[in-house]
């Protein structure tokens, strides 16, 4: 890729997420694509994720089973991991972060010269 003054990053998804990076990342997946989901699926996950309530609770606050709040649940978390596949609004961000604090580190240390800039910049505006 470029000549930065720190290390590559790597965005890949791993497959052996822990709960906490799959909670994380499904609280960030919630935030770029709410606006995306039906009301209840923004309901449900957002009493899961957000406010940790179990399947138990939400389903008896619905009166539903806790199958039906786990099957809702389950698709929805597909639906947003299919909206990203194709949008890679999270990726972007990921990449966006990881492009800045490498700028950061580079001032630090006094090598953020005109070239280098240039390079983050190309960077930054093959994201969009």
């Amino acid at each position: 890729m470029y000549d930065l003054c720190v290390k590559d990053f790597n965005l890949t998804r791993g497959i052996n997420m822990t709960m906490l990076e799959k909670t994380t990342r499904m609280n960030y997946l919630i935030d770029f694509y709410q606006a995306l989901l039906t009301p209840k699926q923004r309901s449900y996950m957002s009493l899961y994720y957000l406010d940790d309530l179990s399947l138990g609770e939400i389903a008896d606050e619905y009166e539903v089973s806790r199958q039906a709040v786990y099957d809702n649940i389950k698709r929805t978390e597909a639906m947003l991991e299919e909206y990203e596949d194709k949008l890679r609004l999270f990726q972007r961000f990921l990449a966006r972060g990881k492009i800045i604090e490498q700028m950061e580190e580079c001032m630090a240390v006094g090598k953020l010269d005109s070239p280098k800039l240039e390079q983050f910049l190309v960077l930054l505006k093959e994201l969009d």
